[in-house]
């Protein structure tokens, strides 16, 4: 086998592994349904956006966000605020109840996570996987 293919194999091991892997922690622990979840961690990370931003950042269509939005906003978890800079755009901002609500789903996740590693992995196998995210890290700088 050659260098190319083994980091081929490599590479599509880790895009299924990982991909089971998030689907599993989603539908196990996560508290949020997905586009409301990821919504709010996108404003979380990034602050105040407006749909247009927020539906291009997750590469859906405005309608879909709009939508998201809405229901983001029915539960009080995201607020509209006028934009400073420009007086016709509106920004979806994070209300109080919508950062408890994505820590809430964040430690779920992670509570989920570590129970997982604890259970059923062995201490030589812990010890190796502490060393994935920076590789992971590494893998995504790009170039």
């Amino acid at each position: 086998m050659t260098e190319a293919t083994s980091e081929a194999d490599i590479a599509e091991r880790l895009r299924q592994s990982i991909g089971r892997f998030v689907r599993t922690v989603r539908a196990r622990a996560a508290t949020l349904p997905l586009p409301q979840a990821a919504t709010l961690g996108d404003l979380g990370r990034e602050g105040p956006q407006t749909i247009a931003q927020l539906a291009a950042g997750r590469g859906v269509k405005h309608q879909s966000m709009s939508r998201t939005v809405s229901e983001l906003e029915a539960r009080a978890l995201v607020a509209r605020t006028p934009d400073a800079r420009d007086k016709r755009a509106v920004l979806l901002t994070l209300t109080a109840a919508g950062e408890t609500a994505l820590e809430a789903d964040r430690e779920a996740r992670r509570r989920w996570m570590a129970a997982a590693i604890e259970a059923r992995l062995t201490e030589d196998e812990r010890r190796i996987l502490h060393a994935v995210p920076d590789l992971l890290d590494r893998l995504g700088e790009g170039p």
